[in-house]
């Protein structure tokens, strides 16, 4: 059995000054505030989300041993 893929994901730069989109998307993943980290399931719509907010985050894959 093959476990999901997982995203950390880090707010390193404010989304203050940048469309009510590109803010919305941030919440959406999860993150309210500065280097705050999540970590995601890593599924074409995060995918999407991350891509579409790539200059304010940091993106990392989790290794397999960390999950848990």
């Amino acid at each position: 059995m093959s476990a999901e893929k997982k995203l950390r994901i880090k707010l390193v730069k404010s989304p203050i000054g940048y469309s009510r989109r590109q803010k919305a998307t941030v919440r959406a993943l999860g993150l309210r505030r500065m280097h705050q980290t999540v970590v995601r399931e890593d599924t074409p719509v995060i995918r999407g989300m991350i891509a579409k907010v790539s200059h304010l985050v940091q993106v990392e894959t989790v290794p397999a041993e960390e999950e848990a």
